[in-house]
């Protein structure tokens, strides 16, 4: 039995355990929040774990595991003193900041023997596998869109005047590292590294990017990438070849996607699965590389190898848009 904790009580947290309780093997055994009352109420409606509001006590209790769900500025140093104290980790999106930080936890992780990866629902749904094998039935693809633009439900607190983590700076907040990041995923694992990167963004008062768009040119094709929390797009993504089109309803949880032929018909690939079932998938992926290390091994290494090609070219494209994060004191 793996027992784990986590650290956050939004709704992210609670998507993961609801997830989660589908695996078995894996058992919620205790809860970090920085308030005692928040962390009590949010133990209780998953059967009361343990509460800690000191996090150094919380890494250095007898838990197995610990998901990491607090704002991205906290995901390294929080997921290091869970390494450093033989914790496996699974981080939310982006795992780092920067890719210098993750070249580090995962060397950390690696001289420990422990698993650390980060959670991407996409990467661990069955819809993936259907998906690479329908791309491979729509010809030579030249084109493609990647669109995440989804109206911030926090927009309404900015407009008053308030400054939620999201849409602060000082927590590496901001559209690109929210959802821009579940667009560059799929691009680099289904259609490889880029040439060249274009890039641009548009922001906000407090100094966070609202809205972006990048160009990845290879040699024999361009990928658009579009991502947004200041609006709501209903177009959805496409892969486009030169035998047919593959049409995605959410790219980020890989929904409702279909194939596309020139003569007009259309075949449905998948529909839709809930949020949660998607998050069980990849804290079943979270057990198996922590319980079955080397039948996994191949699927585990693919998937750090990626999470460090999506961080480096992240970063390439914040430096390319100005979107800068204050430097930790």
């Amino acid at each position: 039995m793996i027992r784990y904790g986590v650290i956050g009580t939004g709704k992210i947290t609670e998507e993961f355990i609801i997830g989660a309780q589908d695996v078995d093997g894996l058992k919620l055994a205790a809860v970090y929040s920085r308030t005692e009352r928040r962390g009590e109420d949010f133990a209780q409606k998953f059967g009361s774990p343990v509460v800690y509001t000191n996090i150094e006590s919380f890494a250095s209790s007898d838990i197995d595991a610990v998901y990491v769900a607090s704002p991205n500025s906290l995901h390294y140093e929080q997921s290091k003193l869970m390494l450093e104290n033989g914790k496996h980790v699974i981080c939310e999106k982006p795992i780092t900041v920067t890719p210098e930080e993750l070249r580090e936890l995962e060397c950390i992780a690696e001289e420990k023997g422990l698993v650390y990866m980060e959670a991407i629902m996409y990467l661990y749904s069955p819809a993936r596998e259907l998906l690479i094998n329908s791309i491979k039935r729509i010809g030579k693809i030249t084109s493609a869109h990647f669109d995440y633009s989804q109206f911030s439900s926090r927009y309404a607190q900015y407009k008053r005047g308030e400054l939620p983590n999201v849409f602060n700076p000082k927590f590496a907040g901001g559209c690109l590292m929210d959802l821009g990041i579940y667009c560059v995923y799929p691009a680099l694992d289904f259609l490889g590294i880029p040439q060249k990167i274009s890039s641009s963004a548009g922001f906000i008062k407090t100094g966070a990017d609202g809205y972006g768009s990048t160009i990845f040119d290879f040699s024999d094709k361009q990928v658009t990438l579009t991502y947004s929390k200041l609006a709501q797009s209903y177009s959805g993504s496409q892969i486009l070849g030169d035998e047919g089109t593959i049409t995605v309803g959410s790219i980020s949880q890989l929904q409702n996607i279909e194939i596309c032929r020139h003569d007009g018909s259309r075949a449905t690939i998948c529909g839709y699965t809930p949020k949660t079932k998607l998050m069980g998938y990849e804290a079943k992926a979270f057990y198996l590389y922590i319980t079955q290390r080397e039948a996994y091994r191949h699927k585990y290494n693919y998937a750090r190898g990626l999470a460090l090609d999506v961080s480096e070219v992240m970063q390439n494209i914040r430096e390319k848009c100005s979107i800068l994060f204050p430097k930790k004191e």
